[in-house]
């Protein structure tokens, strides 16, 4: 049953993919385990399979003069270059601008040769639109020309962990330099199944990737529209109220003029420091690093805002010196901003926060009266700029070492009534939640893919085809 579900997914994703990849020549007829095996140099492998080098089936692509006459070329940077995904980016330069290069062709897979982009995944395709052009791309990449294998197939292998495993621990040169060699390539032994089984597993992991390049494109349109919705709901240029039970959105037309911008003519302005406690963390001699445990009272971070999970992280302080320090210990519906590092970035204290305290790099907001929500001060400070200028015209540099007391209780917050900051932070809610949906299942892609590649390319199962109709 899950194989056959697989095989309709991989039919229906590879059809986006059709301008890339030449139209398949075979059909899969029914996936099934291998039970013949022989040993090899590589382990077990199918009895039908080889063991190749690398240097059999393809080659590094040797350099090549630029004709005279060329004037631009695309070029491939290293950050054009995926870490997860099958394609390169390019940029159209001026051939003088291009000072070192290696000479690579549409359909070469570019494989990063240096330390970490080669230890983070950096690899991708020349695209078989810039047929015609000359391409160029970053020295430290081997530009990689497919002989007696399918490309894609050897574009996985590559990317398969053991066989990135073992090209790591051949690399040379000193730390932070390292280099595969080109002999470690070129001499790399690689499991070598029939052209038409390469070509299947290739268009299965294809599809995947297919797949996860569409959730991505869907998780960033919605984060922009996040961003354009809560910039234009954060400074009252659209308004939203309720309808009928339903949200509706409108222009605002009557602003006033403030401090911190113009704002509806509606809207308070107030210091925090009118509206909340202010309680930043504890001084370093308050709480030593040889004080935190294993065990005992959580002691929250950096780490606990920024990821907006309060169930990570495993510092800890004993009972006695909790008692010390109980006037750091968090409470549902506090308002935590970091205040050192990455400074401005605020989450609340959900109902189910283990008791604790909050580290050095940490303050506390806690709103003295009900009459405003806690979401939305926490979007205040994550999605709009009007707190984050305030605090940098403080400063004299563009760098902010430190967001202190001091500054936040002088920042002045916008207020709208308790109704819109509902309604603001319920559609923020509501986007939210649909990217956590899109990153969910991405996630279950990328496992879906670790897991039939790592059943597909040692040949553990294997698939029966016939020629396509």
């Amino acid at each position: 049953m899950k194989m056959k579900r697989l095989d309709e997914f991989m039919k229906k994703e590879t059809a986006s993919t059709a301008k890339q990849q030449p139209t398949p020549q075979h059909e899969i007829i029914e996936f099934y385990r291998e039970t013949e095996f022989q040993e090899t140099e590589i382990g077990k492998i199918p009895r039908e399979w080889k063991v190749v080098k690398f240097k059999e089936v393809a080659e590094i692509r040797k350099g090549k003069r630029i004709p005279e006459e060329v004037k631009s070329v695309a070029f491939i940077p290293m950050e054009a270059i995926p870490d997860n995904g099958l394609y390169a980016k390019y940029e159209l330069r001026n051939v003088n601008e291009v000072k070192s290069y290696v000479y690579c062709e549409p359909g070469d897979i570019l494989l990063a040769k240096i330390t970490p982009s080669f230890e983070n995944g950096k690899q991708g395709i020349v695209p078989e639109e810039l047929q015609g052009k000359v391409v160029l791309a970053t020295t430290e990449v081997y530009p990689i020309s497919c002989k007696n294998i399918d490309k894609y197939f050897l574009f996985y292998l590559l990317k398969y962990l053991p066989i990135r495993n073992k090209l790591t621990s051949l690399m040379r040169g000193t730390t932070g330099r390292k280099r595969v060699p080109r002999e470690a390539l070129e001499e790399l032994l690689l499991p070598y199944p029939p052209i038409t089984e390469q070509q299947k597993i290739a268009e299965i992991l294809v599809a995947i990737d297919n797949a996860i390049e569409s959730v991505d494109r869907d998780i960033v349109k919605l984060e922009r529209l996040k961003r354009a919705l809560m910039r234009e709901l954060l400074t009252g240029r659209v308004r939203v109220r309720e309808e009928n039970g339903k949200l509706v959105f409108y222009r605002e037309t009557e602003f006033q003029e403030t401090e911190i911008g113009k704002l509806p003519r509606e809207w308070g302005i107030v210091k925090l420091e009118k509206i909340a406690d202010i309680i930043t963390g504890p001084f370093g001699s308050q709480l030593r690093k040889s004080e935190l445990t294993n065990n005992g009272i959580k002691v929250y971070t950096q780490e606990n805002v920024l990821n907006r999970n309060f169930e990570i992280g495993d510092l800890y302080i004993s009972k006695e010196k909790f008692e010390e320090l109980k006037i750091f210990e968090i409470k549902p519906n506090d308002i935590l901003i970091t205040i050192r590092g990455t400074i401005g970035k605020a989450t609340v204290v959900p109902k189910h926060a283990k008791k604790g305290i909050i580290h050095t790099n940490l303050a506390i907001i806690r709103l003295k009266h009900g009459g405003i929500l806690p979401e939305f001060i926490e979007l205040v400070f994550n999605e709009s700029e009007i707190l984050i200028k305030q605090v940098k015209s403080k400063h004299s540099t563009t760098t902010i070492p430190a967001l202190y007391g001091k500054t936040l209780k002088q920042l002045k917050i916008m207020l709208p009534q308790l109704a819109e900051q509902r309604n603001i932070v319920v559609i923020y809610n509501s986007i939210h939640e649909a990217i956590e949906i899109y990153h969910k299942e991405k996630e279950k892609l990328e496992r879906l893919k670790r897991g039939l590649m790592d059943l597909l390319l040692t040949g553990r199962v294997r698939m029966r085809v016939k020629p396509a109709s």
